[in-house]
């Protein structure tokens, strides 16, 4: 900290800098805009790492206009979100480092209270979240995909708008790259630094988090996620969940069905009719439930109820499918840093 914030005379001035993992993804424009409107006091340096597995170009940054001189780039050809949050990481010379996803706009007033949230953090204070705010359609129902997405506004941890120590983050080891997707490597830091002593809390700043565009099978392919799951559970038990205040998922009742829809398959093979009607009447209830409470709160539109009815058939054997696979890959995981 230095003596003062000259905009804000009777408030310390914070060192911090900022870094944004990101694949090329037009909303880059719009994130780095808002950040260099609102970013009052102004960041030591942007990190913007460029996360893309076969870059076909250079990122476009005509965004980051005022904060173009103290832009710094960086590329980890797709190791995933984690592996280029610790490049940037690893070049940050500030106290504080805050992680931007590149599809947020934080506020207009986002600098000053990310100020007044840094300033306030107290020694055993590791970590400050930001206030995530999801837009939804105003004049119908929100559909599946854009319900999924807002639930980050009730997130713990959420690395879309997240500060944290530098020393006390690279001490750590900072984010475990074994979650190569931009999904629960956020929650095991938290539960890491946490596990350390060291305490979280949410600020007053506030970031804008629009809904990306998505195709139809987006829910199927989120279903990945279930081995990122099986990772958490080995690393920190089977009460991960709460202590990370995260959302329990249907992972149960999808294996109740897979095992009904697996079963009713194999009785029809063995010759019996009867257990096998009844194993399928188990498995049709299951999905259809499933399916229903999907439908039941959007918009019911011919388009979403076709796409909620067809992948919630497929959804629960894959859920299962990933989760078993990251159960017997991260079988042998050890914490993150430890161990070869």
């Amino acid at each position: 900290m230095t003596a003062g914030d000259a905009r804000h005379p009777g408030r310390p001035r914070v060192s911090y800098s900022v870094v944004i993992p990101t694949i090329g993804r037009r909303c880059l424009t719009d994130c780095l805009e808002a950040l260099a409107a609102a970013a009052v006091p102004a960041p030591y340096e942007v990190f913007l790492v460029d996360d893309r597995p076969a870059a076909d170009g250079p990122l476009d940054t005509v965004g980051a206009g005022p904060l173009t001189d103290r832009l710094r780039l960086l590329t980890t050809h797709g190791r995933g979100p984690a592996a280029a949050r610790n490049a940037g990481l690893r070049e940050v010379t500030t106290p504080w480092v805050v992680f931007l996803d590149d599809d947020v706009r934080v506020g207009a007033d986002w600098g000053s209270r990310l100020a007044d949230d840094l300033a306030a953090a107290d020694p055993v204070t590791v970590g400050v979240q930001g206030r995530l705010t999801v837009p939804l359609p105003a004049d119908r129902e929100p559909t599946d995909w854009e319900r999924c997405t807002a639930g980050l506004q009730d997130a713990a941890w959420a690395t879309a708008d997240m500060a944290y120590r530098t020393q006390a983050l690279r001490k750590a080891g900072g984010f475990d790259e074994r979650f190569r997707r931009a999904f629960r490597e956020d929650a095991d830091l938290a539960l890491r630094m946490m596990d350390a002593g060291w305490k979280l809390t949410r600020g007053s700043r506030s970031t804008l988090h629009p809904v990306r565009p998505a195709d139809r099978m987006v829910s199927v392919r989120a279903q990945r996620g279930n081995a990122d799951d099986a990772l958490m559970g080995h690393l920190h038990g089977a009460d991960w969940w709460g202590r990370a205040a995260a959302p329990r998922g249907r992972l149960p009742r999808h294996l109740a069905v897979t095992v009904a829809g697996v079963a009713a398959a194999g009785l029809i093979l063995g010759g019996r009719p009867r257990a096998a009607a009844v194993a399928a009447g188990v498995w049709a209830l299951g999905t259809a439930e499933f399916a229903w409470a999907r439908i039941a709160p959007g918009p019911r539109t011919a388009p979403e109820v076709v796409t909620m009815i067809g992948t919630s058939v497929v959804i629960p054997p894959l859920a299962v499918r990933h989760w078993a696979v990251g159960r017997v890959r991260h079988r042998g995981a050890a914490p993150w840093g430890v161990g070869p």
